[in-house]
């Protein structure tokens, strides 16, 4: 007699019920909440703008001249580098002269033709000059042959012009220094072709140095001509007298800042840095948004900040656009209003939407 199988099956439903009770129970774990941060803050406010009382900046002659040929040519030599030491009349660079030495020679040959053409017109002039003495011919043949001498005289006199402007072309061909200085560039390498007037060395002349700062626009009023400054040499640490002899009349258009330079009593190295103290502007009619450096952060290529909404007491990002730096404090040009609410410590440990509390500092109970 055989046995039944449906204790088996009720076995295995058995079974399987249990292990989707256990997979069901597994889904209903609950997700952990993002825990609610307490932050510091500080409400958006105006202040006056203190500039920072020293300017690094760049020891250079007074007069840098770019030196060029007058001519156009390919450059076969080049005698200086960079820092060389060179005199009035050094030959600095040349270029190919043999286009300039053959206009030479054709000029020379058309001088020698108008002489030549000059010679007869004053021999023939000279003959019926004489004959003209004897009544052998009119007044009128004599006026024509004195024609003809003006006209050869002035084909020569044109020759010999073009014979002086090809001289002085070939001589262009040899780029001479102008004045004692030293080379601070190079712009053009042997084997290149260049134009007329191109620089190929730039030439510091020697005499008096300058000292050229970058200062901004708010700290701008504290330079006027002729106010005397102390500048210390970064190298050596020695201590010069600056006088301001040229303030600039545009700002530059990438960092927005003005080019001041002071004329140094001394002869210091060119190149060198100088270190200039200027005195402390406070502008407290230029009231600016200023914010501590901790309060901001990079989020791609944008300044960010993060702003308090009250409402729902969570932080968004606010991205800024950043003026200067003032000490520890960097100024804001754009982003912000008076009255926002802004992070001040913790930036980067926040994120889009997240719940806040506003920290309070714990009291020390009294004793």
């Amino acid at each position: 007699m055989k046995s039944s199988p449906k204790p088996s099956r009720a076995i295995a439903l058995l079974i399987l019920g249990t292990a989707l009770m256990g997979l069901a129970g597994c889904g209903r774990q609950e997700v952990a909440q993002e825990p609610v941060r307490s932050v510091k803050l500080l409400t958006v406010g105006t202040g006056s703008l203190d500039s920072a009382m020293d300017y690094a900046g760049e020891v250079r002659a007074r007069i840098e001249s770019r030196l060029g040929f007058r001519v156009p040519g390919k450059l076969i030599a080049r005698t200086v580098e960079v820092g060389d030491r060179v005199r009035a009349g050094q030959l600095l660079a040349e270029i190919d002269p043999q286009d300039y030495k053959l206009a030479v020679q054709a000029a020379q040959a058309t001088v020698v033709a108008a002489q030549s053409q000059r010679d007869v017109a004053l021999a023939d002039y000279k003959r019926f000059e004489a004959l003209k003495d004897r009544q052998f011919i009119s007044s009128a043949e004599l006026e024509r042959r004195e024609a003809s001498l003006k006209a050869a005289e002035s084909a020569l006199a044109q020759a010999q012009s073009q014979l002086s402007v090809q001289s002085n072309q070939a001589s262009y061909a040899r780029l001479l220094a102008t004045t004692s200085g030293v080379i601070t560039g190079i712009e053009a390498e042997s084997g290149q072709v260049v134009s007329a007037g191109q620089p190929i060395v730039r030439l510091a002349h020697d005499g008096p140095r300058d000292a050229v700062i970058s200062v901004p626009e708010q700290a701008l009023g504290a330079f006027k001509p002729g106010l005397v400054l102390q500048a210390t040499l970064q190298a050596t640490g020695q201590s010069l007298k600056g006088q301001v002899r040229e303030v600039g009349a545009s700002a530059d258009p990438l960092t927005r800042t003005f080019v001041i330079k002071l004329a140094l009593n001394g002869a210091p190295a060119l190149g060198s840095t100088v270190n200039v103290t200027a005195p402390k502007v406070t502008s407290p009619a230029a009231q600016v948004i200023k914010l501590p450096t901790t309060a901001l952060f990079q989020q791609g290529q944008a300044t960010t900040v993060w702003l308090l909404d009250e409402a729902s007491m969570t932080v968004k990002p606010q991205p800024v656009q950043v003026q200067t730096v003032d000490g520890q404090e960097v100024v804001i040009a754009a982003g912000l209003s008076v009255g926002q609410r802004v992070v001040a410590t913790g930036v980067h440990v926040l994120s889009p939407g997240q719940k806040v509390s506003v920290y309070s500092p714990a009291v020390k109970p009294a004793q």
